[in-house]
């Protein structure tokens, strides 16, 4: 697991009080919604704030772009690198 996707675990449990869940039962590609942790629209704003705060990205409103973003552990850290390479580049 990498250093980006623990801290993306520990994020998604802090933010949302997920105390009965460890970050490594958390799977880097499992979905985020639905079947996977079962977040809902609710959830995935907490996370937007929370990730925000955290990385310093941002999200667009209801964007492809967002939802694939918050597919997985695994395409919250694409996404987070993707953005923060143009932040700096």
């Amino acid at each position: 697991m990498s250093d980006l996707n623990a801290k993306i675990k520990e994020i998604i449990i802090k933010a949302l009080e997920l105390e009965d869940i460890a970050p490594e039962n958390i799977e880097d590609s499992a979905p985020l919604f639905g079947e996977g942790l079962g977040l809902d629209s609710i959830d995935a704003l907490e996370l937007v704030i929370a990730i925000k705060e955290e990385f310093g990205v941002s999200f667009a409103q209801n964007s492809d772009e967002t939802r694939k973003a918050f597919a997985s552990v695994d395409a919250l850290a694409e996404y987070i690198t993707a953005k923060k390479g143009e932040n700096n580049g």
